[in-house]
């Protein structure tokens, strides 16, 4: 696999810091933000959906696992694909996870406008999203383990914020503090447990994708991980129980201190909550907290989709220059390229503040879904290919093939309720037509360059 050769990188990113990004890159504004458009639609059984969804991201992460522990590389998800699929797919997965990357990175640009309105209503967000940009490409353009060791420690902020917030709520729950005993009147009130029916735990899945979405960026920092067979597994490992602590169980502390039918999509669920029960100082660490962690998954998306479009131009898919690296073993002109492009969502946010956060939103749960099939397919063919010359895994996914069946109906049935749900319309059609330029672009690379 030719992808082995990360010629231009240093591999400097330890074990610590490889797990706090896989951390850093799934908690933020799909969270604390975007949970309240999945809580809306199912009320308290979200916490089934978080649940489901939880179930198919293990399954994932442990295929990803198993290839990055036996081939890291920062292409990730376009080296696997390229190689277990064909060049086509990874063709496609490459620069979908590119296009991923420069989404998120707008979207949470975006978000840090509205977090920000906390302190500063009134404050123009294309002023805030400059800001953001300048600052994390600036962090990009240092040593890589610069960027490891920054993310590490805004990660640990977040993680630990978090931690205090549901330790906090299950002491207002059972009236372990001061105030009387919330008790769990919440989770069954206004409607039952599940208000809307199954219904409303399906078109919840769509939603909670999107929270998941970022947390396939390990795959382009194994690249650069010191000690990869030991950090990677490491690092996937915990991602059981990171869903369980984190999405779960901060959701499911929200629907405890509050009834689900009081939150608003344009505002954080945390913070409202906190807000809502007399803990304003709290509210206003968490808000500290909620903007670290937006930057925190923009400066991950930043570092992952420079990786991504490197490795497309190393095998011929991107323009040569856009894999050049520096001294410091940084890709230095992919940064500048992807840095740009963020950059036009400064625009954006000066023309349409306010309305570009839910049409980025549904976007990215689209081309979440071609990244995370990728992942899936390219795992089938990897093991065939595997056992074909007798070889073992040395971090085997479970449950081959049958979880692969699972996250493949998954994907289907995610596609068929963003075909219904208006909102996420926008989202499959860009899907659609992301889908059909870059098979075209492909072929007419394809007959153009041989």
């Amino acid at each position: 696999m030719t992808t082995l050769e990360e010629t231009g990188l240093q591999r400097r990113v330890k074990s610590r810091q490889l797990q706090m990004i896989a951390f850093g890159s799934s908690i933020g504004t799909g969270l604390f933000l975007g949970s309240a458009d999945s809580i809306q639609y199912a009320g308290p059984a979200v916490l089934v959906s978080f649940a489901i969804v939880g179930v198919i991201v293990f399954f994932l992460m442990r295929m990803l696992g198993e290839m990055a522990v036996e081939h890291p590389t920062s292409g990730s998800f376009a080296a696997y694909s390229r190689e277990y699929i064909g060049r086509w797919a990874g063709f496609i997965t490459g620069w979908n996870w590119w296009f991923t990357t420069i989404v998120v990175g707008m979207l949470e640009m975006t978000a840090l406008g509205t977090f920000l309105d906390f302190w500063f209503p009134g404050f123009p967000h294309w002023i805030t999203a400059l800001v953001s940009l300048i600052v994390v490409l600036g962090l990009n353009l240092l040593r890589v383990s610069v960027f490891a060791e920054t993310e590490y420690w805004l990660s640990l902020a977040k993680v630990t914020a978090l931690v205090l917030m549901i330790i906090l709520g299950l002491l207002l729950v059972f009236g372990l503090g001061p105030e009387p005993a919330i008790g769990t009147q919440h989770l069954t009130a206004h409607g039952g447990f599940m208000p809307n029916g199954i219904s409303g735990v399906m078109f919840a899945l769509v939603a909670v994708t999107f929270t998941f979405g970022g947390i396939m960026s390990i795959g382009t920092a194994a690249g650069e991980a010191d000690d990869p067979d030991h950090a990677i597994p490491r690092a996937v490992r915990s991602v059981i129980w990171r869903i369980l602590v984190f999405y779960i169980g901060g959701i499911g502390t929200i629907l405890l201190l509050a009834p689900w039918n009081e939150q608003e999509s344009n505002e954080s669920p945390f913070i409202r909550v906190l807000t809502g029960v007399g803990y304003e100082g709290a509210a206003t660490l968490l808000n500290v907290v909620i903007v670290i962690a937006v930057a925190s998954v923009l400066n991950t998306m930043t570092y992952s989709g420079a990786r991504t479009l490197r490795d497309l131009a190393r095998s011929g898919q991107a323009p040569a220059a856009l894999a050049k690296t520096s001294e410091k073993g940084l890709p230095i002109n992919a940064l500048l390229f992807n840095g740009a492009l963020m950059g036009v969502v400064v625009i954006l946010n000066y023309f349409f503040e306010g309305k570009i956060f839910a049409v980025l939103l549904a976007i990215i749960v689209g081309t979440e879904l071609i990244t995370w099939a990728g992942i899936c397919v390219s795992h089938l063919n990897f093991r065939k290919r595997m056992d074909a010359a007798g070889k073992e895994s040395h971090f085997k996914a479970p449950l081959y093939p049958v979880s692969n069946w699972i996250c493949i109906v998954f994907f289907i049935a995610v596609l068929a309720m963003m075909a219904y749900l208006p909102e996420y319309r926008m989202g499959l059609f860009t899907l659609v037509a992301w889908i059909l330029t870059l098979t075209i672009i492909g072929n007419v690379r394809k007959r153009w360059v041989k």
